[in-house]
């Protein structure tokens, strides 16, 4: 392996360590950082949502932004404007209720929505370029091993996050994740372009990046969507079952208190140990499909012994959140999968965008929990969501073709050369 592909895996790695550490690090900073600012009581609630949606906001507009970049442009270029734009506006954001407080045009708030929208654009980029870059340079039997270290390493950011408030202030905690991205930034000037893209950027005729060529196709389409389906358990496993996990445990019987925090950090435990296990599940049975397709499998099993299972305390609760995060940690394989169904000229608009809008599916499932929640009760309203996701994401799977160890130099929309690379 050259050094060039060690150093784009560590890039890769070391960005979306940065994109994890943002996420969990908002979680965790959202209260503290709003009674600072001056909020109490439901204000907490209701100014967090707004905060968070800022947030999507800027992953969904984001996701498709750099997509068309990485394509258009480069790959390099998308991680670079990437992290640099996350880079600022987390630096910003310890300063927020700082910027000449006498004369400022916009509130406290005002200003952390807008930063949250920025760093959220900014970090849209990240796993999807990664991964792209990582496919497009290692050898193809053995990018599997290249996007389990690139996701493996990345989760451990929710860890770092945490450590990070335990010794920082909520302003401290934003600005150190700004300076990781600009250590980070010193990397990314080392590395090479992909050869792959490289070699599509000399035919001037071939269309790059365009996003719209997803929907004038109804297979192209069709890849698309279930590309994004696959991803529901995972967001809903978290934006549900872990978020939610107070009033859920609760709802069950159990009489320790269970902690939201520390719902997420035994997740991401368990996501940390089952990326590498599903990476090397794939690389074992040479299938992304099958990877993904055990996983799953496992994810409503888990899912259904939170339910089902009589647990009665904190502890056995915990030990099956790290189970469900174990069995949803195939995120890594998820983006790859999606990033090989596409020919180059749209590998990164997929790669950065599908990611994205599987964040933001959150939204309506957690809309449709609540719906549910009046007259279905917190357990069923949750089991119903859960296996609704879980039914979209298998039937996605098996749409999808395999693509372990597919020759990714191919062009989107050349129908000849798809079907011969395929």
């Amino acid at each position: 392996m050259s050094n060039n592909i060690r150093l784009a895996i560590l890039v890769a790695a070391l960005g979306y360590f940065v994109d994890v550490y943002d996420l969990i690090l908002f979680t965790i900073l959202r209260v503290p950082s709003l009674t600072d600012l001056g909020f109490s009581g439901d204000q907490l609630v209701s100014q967090g949502s707004y905060l968070l949606n800022m947030q999507m906001g800027g992953f969904l507009v984001g996701g498709v932004v750099w997509g068309i970049v990485g394509d258009k442009i480069g790959r390099i270029e998308l991680l670079f404007g990437s992290i640099l734009l996350y880079s600022i506006g987390n630096i910003l954001n310890g300063f927020v209720g700082q910027f000449d407080a006498a004369n400022a045009v916009m509130s406290p708030v005002s200003q952390y929505a807008l930063l949250r929208l920025i760093t959220g654009f900014g970090l849209a980029g990240e796993i999807g370029g990664g991964i792209t870059l990582v496919s497009e340079l290692l050898p193809k039997e053995a990018r599997g091993y290249g996007t389990t270290i690139v996701v493996a390493t990345g989760v451990a950011g929710a860890v770092v996050a945490a450590m990070v408030y335990k010794y920082f202030s909520w302003r401290g905690a934003y600005v150190a994740g700004g300076l990781l991205g600009l250590c980070l930034l010193a990397l990314r000037m080392s590395v090479a372009e992909s050869g792959v893209f490289k070699a599509l950027a000399e035919r001037h005729h071939i269309s790059r990046g365009n996003f719209l060529m997803l929907f004038t196709s109804r297979d192209r389409f069709t890849r698309y969507i279930n590309s994004i389906l696959i991803g529901l358990p995972i967001w809903y496993s978290l934006g549900i079952l872990v978020t939610f996990s107070p009033e859920i445990a609760k709802a069950l019987g159990i009489v320790d208190p269970v902690v939201s925090g520390n719902s997420v950090f035994w997740f991401y435990c368990g996501i940390t140990a089952g990326s590498v296990a599903n990476g090397l599940v794939s690389q074992l049975l040479r299938s992304r499909k099958l990877a993904v397709g055990l996983f799953l499998v496992g994810t409503v099993a888990m899912q259904g012994l939170i339910f089902h299972s009589g647990i009665n305390s904190a502890a056995n609760f915990y030990s099956l959140v790290f189970g469900l995060g174990f069995t949803t940690a195939y995120w890594a394989m998820l983006v790859t999968l999606a990033a090989e169904q596409f020919g180059t000229n749209l590998r990164a608009t997929v790669a950065t965008s599908v990611p994205n809008f599987v964040r933001g599916a959150t939204v309506p499932m957690t809309m449709l929990f609540a719906f549910l929640k009046p007259t279905q009760g917190i357990i069923n309203s949750a089991e119903i969501v859960g296996l609704i996701a879980a039914a979209l994401a298998l039937f996605a799977l098996g749409m999808l073709r395999e693509t372990f160890g597919i020759d990714l130099d191919y062009v989107e929309g050349e129908a000849q050369a798809v079907k011969q690379k395929a």
